[in-house]
């Protein structure tokens, strides 16, 4: 195919602003899509909070690519594979002509950090700059034939297909590890001196002021069984140093760490290592906790990140866990200060305050060794998800700028 075959074209002349309604109570919150669910980074969607008191929102069709109008240099954009409504910060875009656009090739080009840059640059406004519709349907794509749009999504698809199972392993492997943590820590039912579940096979509990706990367990606090980490550094005096940076839209896209130079970090970070558990201090209600695995020499991560170090390796994934639980969770949430949703924080020293239970040593050394290979595993995935969306990102402005091409069925 000679390269002569591709054209540039207005998005005004692919495509256009979905404007159809539909009823709130037809949708539910997993099918609800605002600015606020909506991830950076383009790492997609998550489940709305809650539905819009109005009566009717603005309905998105499979296939069509959303993107959030506010403060577009979040680059936030989903591609959908269901019906449901979206609020009115969220432009909904639709493809004229299938012969001539496909939808999904239309969401890789716009996924592109150059369409982001260009409606950033033309955005109105300035505390909460809003994408300007009429320069965006002014941006100029080079679209190849269908043809070949669709050979280059199928690349594009098969890498995310594999992100995406990746994932899901990684999100059963992590029910799992929890699940454990719950029968044994939650429920008391970890297994006594001869195997046997605990409580329900008789085991003494005793008065606690955290309530009924098994005998020889003790109530104290956080700080027992961790430190806190604030070892920092700015970047930009390691201009061209590469560190491998953990942020929260970084978390929120697929768990992958940017690598970047120094000299692109703009804020102070905090220094970290593999032994290590980062959690978002951030609108606790949202749960973001990591396992950093550099792979770079220099691992940094973002300051809204309380990076806890447990004062015991041994005990790790116990730790780890315990941090992921409901129940801390729940005390994440009742400490939390601020306004709600994104702007509510949690101090990280008020954390080491909190009072826990704890089990004996030994219990939590059992435990820890138990799912470590379920950890491991997920490691594993989590590198391959890296290099995954490494080559991923690598392709996609190479396949749309024809600087490498896709042969078209026809010409094998």
């Amino acid at each position: 195919m000679k390269s002569s075959e591709w054209k540039v074209v207005k998005l005004e002349d692919v495509c256009y602003f979905g404007n159809d309604k539909i009823e709130t109570k037809m949708i539910s919150l997993e099918d609800y899509i605002s600015t606020e669910n909506m991830l950076p980074n383009k790492g997609g969607i998550s489940i709305a909070s809650s539905l819009p008191s109005t009566k009717v929102v603005r309905m998105y069709e499979k296939n069509d690519v959303l993107i959030s109008n506010i403060r577009p240099y979040f680059k936030k954009i989903w591609f959908a594979r269901k019906i449901g409504g979206a609020s009115n910060d969220v432009l909904i875009l639709k493809g004229r002509n299938k012969k001539i656009l496909d939808n999904k090739f239309m969401y890789y080009y716009l996924s592109q950090d150059g369409f982001f840059s260009y409606v950033t640059a033309t955005a109105k406004g300035t505390k909460m700059p809003r994408g300007d519709k009429t320069a965006i349907m002014n941006y100029k794509i080079n679209l190849p034939t269908i043809q070949e749009q669709e050979n280059i999504v199928r690349i594009l698809t098969s890498l995310d297909e594999k992100i995406e199972i990746n994932n899901e392993i990684n999100k059963k492997l992590e029910e799992m590890a929890q699940a454990i943590f719950k029968q044994w820590f939650v429920d008391f039912e970890f297994p006594n001196e001869n195997g046997e579940p605990y409580k329900s096979s008789g085991g003494e509990m005793v008065e606690s002021e955290l309530g009924m706990i098994p005998k020889g367990w003790k109530v104290t606090t956080l700080d027992n069984i961790v430190n806190i980490s604030t070892k920092s550094i700015n970047p930009q005096n390691y201009a061209e140093r590469v560190f491998e940076h953990y942020s929260i839209p970084a978390l929120d896209n697929n768990k992958t760490p940017e690598i970047q130079m120094g000299k692109e970090i703009k804020s102070n970070k905090y220094l970290i290592d593999d032994n290590v558990i980062l959690i978002s201090k951030l609108n606790p209600n949202t749960k973001r906790i990591w396992k950093p695995i550099p792979q770079y020499k220099f691992a940094i991560c973002s300051t809204e990140f309380i990076v806890y170090v447990p004062k015991e390796n041994n005990i790790f994934y116990y730790v780890y866990e315990f941090i992921n639980s409901d129940y801390f969770s729940e005390m994440l949430v009742s400490h939390a200060t601020g306004s709600t949703g994104s702007r509510q924080r949690v101090k990280p020293k008020d954390t080491l305050n909190f009072k826990i239970y704890l089990p004996p040593v030994e219990l939590m050394v059992k435990f820890s060794k138990a799912v470590k290979p379920m950890h491991d595993s997920i490691s594993l995935k989590n590198l391959e998800i890296q290099k995954l969306v490494l080559t991923r990102d690598t392709l996609l402005p190479k396949l749309m700028s024809g600087e490498i091409r896709v042969p078209v069925e026809e010409e094998k």
